[in-house]
């Protein structure tokens, strides 16, 4: 299946047409800056522009940096606060004329990589971590996903928010040298793995090609790789998470028609 994969992020919105299946992206990907303030009309425009350029008919999966309940944001992280209790399901096909379905971005991009990536065929419990703007998390135990943890807002002993401390936007902004951050990133890492004890740690986002320059200041037990996806998760996870809803939602379908006619049948 043909979709096309949206990653909405604090810095960019990216986009490209992703084979579901092969996880395969089957256009370059096309990033247009975030725009500030990131309030709904305005991300909602861009998303429209991403449909213009890519000419695309089809249905959308979309990253989005909130906690989402039935295509309600919940929270709303790197984007405007005016998200917070919006349908953004409804929102965006209203701009887009076309069909989307809306998951949070590290649980896109941590799917991506549990299907098609270092975590396919895990049956333990593996933590994906995405370092970017922000510290988004997705945990999978035995195959199955939690959704919306937003691990990246726990406080570690210093009295610090994890990803006002250590991620990758809090690296850039107080100009710490690779050195001087992978410290940070492990104390983060290790208050994940005292709470969690989990037997895999997957990196994502921007830090995640970077990997060889911090490794060696992790001194967490749990081993700890690259996404294999690296930075493409999270556009790849937002289709394969439409393919899949879209799927369900047609099976219920199908079960409900099933179910009526049973019902007229018996009349």
């Amino acid at each position: 299946m043909r979709i096309l994969g949206i990653d909405v992020g604090g810095s960019g919105i990216k986009g490209a047409i992703v084979d579901t299946v092969s996880g395969e992206m089957l256009t370059e990907r096309h990033r247009i800056p975030t725009p500030q303030p990131a309030t709904p009309s305005a991300v909602a425009n861009t998303i429209a522009e991403l449909v213009t350029h890519f000419n695309w008919k089809g249905p959308i999966g979309c990253g989005f940096p909130a906690a989402i309940q039935h295509g309600v944001a919940k929270t709303a992280a790197n984007v405007d606060k005016a998200f917070i209790d919006t349908d953004i399901e409804a929102l965006f096909k209203k701009a887009t004329g076309l069909d989307v379905y809306c998951v949070n971005d590290a649980d896109a991009a941590g799917m991506a990589e549990f299907k098609l990536g270092h975590g396919k065929g895990h049956d333990g419990t593996v933590i994906f971590v995405a370092v970017g703007t922000g510290l988004g998390t997705a945990i999978f135990c035995k195959g199955q996903m939690i959704p919306n943890t937003e691990l990246g807002h726990i406080y570690l002993a210093n009295g610090e928010e994890g990803e006002l401390y250590a991620s990758d936007a809090a690296r850039k902004r107080n100009e710490l040298k690779w050195k001087q951050w992978g410290p940070r990133f492990n104390t983060y890492l290790k208050t994940l793995e005292d709470l969690f004890w989990p037997d895999l740690f997957i990196l994502g986002g921007g830090a995640s090609k970077k990997l060889e320059k911090f490794e060696k200041h992790l001194a967490v037990n749990t081993p700890v790789m690259a996404a294999a996806l690296l930075n493409e998760a999270g556009i790849i996870g937002a289709a394969v998470y439409a393919d899949t809803e879209r799927k369900r939602a047609q099976a219920l379908a199908r079960k409900e028609r099933l179910a009526a006619r049973r019902t007229t049948s018996k009349k």
